[in-house]
């Protein structure tokens, strides 16, 4: 008996769902509600998450939405969302992100964004695709946090340049406390592998999952900036 895979969703299908999720009262993410308020989400829908094909099609939208992104305009995103299969648990889901962000490294002949470190242990570190640093948050229909359960494998990818600034203006500290204020009336506990922004290597928190102290990113990663 042949199964029927999840068929790839449309670019306004995940808009809509993602707009009423997030724009939610009870939504705890400030930054995500900030992207979707001003309608600053760019959707790439593609098939199986962590297949080489897909990732092509989110390091081409990648690629243009580095190169057009202006973050003085406010907070902006790019959201990939992928039909096919849905990884069954939080560390197939994990698996399958870094299987993904692999390729893109792979795919890209950039170098790293010299204002992050390229390594995934190190505090500094910030996933980099066309010279430009970025914040990965994987959301997915197994995830243990409320605030990362879509009904697809789905990766945001947020400019790091927008934690900069956000420190640069003072205005870091207040939304942090907010988001994890929100996050803990929704959830009934706080979000174990959030960290201040610079403490400690943000790979930790791509997938959402919990993970070991002793876990380490499957990111083989060969450049440096320049």
């Amino acid at each position: 008996m042949s199964s029927t895979q999840p068929p790839v969703p449309t670019p306004e299908s995940v808009h809509d769902h993602l707009a009423a999720w997030v724009l939610d009262p009870d939504y705890p993410c400030l930054g995500a509600r900030a992207v979707f308020n001003r309608e600053r989400d760019h959707i790439v829908t593609t098939g199986r998450l962590g297949s080489a094909s897909s990732s092509l099609d989110v390091y081409q939208a990648l690629r243009s939405f580095g190169e057009d992104a202006d973050p003085d305009e406010g907070f902006t995103s790019l959201v990939a969302a992928f039909g096919g299969a849905v990884p069954p648990t939080e560390q197939a889901f994990e698996q399958r992100l870094w299987t993904t962000l692999q390729h893109l490294h792979d795919f890209d002949d950039s170098p790293w964004d010299p204002d992050v470190s390229s390594d995934p242990a190190d505090p500094d570190f910030s996933f980099s695709i066309g010279g430009s640093a970025y914040f990965v948050v994987g959301l997915h229909p197994h995830a243990s946090r409320d605030a990362r359960r879509t009904p697809w494998p789905v990766l945001v990818f947020n400019l790091h340049s927008q934690f900069v600034e956000l420190k640069a203006s003072g205005r870091y500290e207040h939304m942090r406390d907010l988001i994890r204020s929100r996050d803990l009336e929704l959830q009934g506990s706080l979000n174990p592998m959030v960290a201040d922004h610079g403490e400690v290597s943000e790979a930790l928190q791509y997938s959402g999952r919990r993970v070991e102290p002793t876990w380490q990113a499957p990111l083989e990663h060969d450049r440096v900036g320049s």
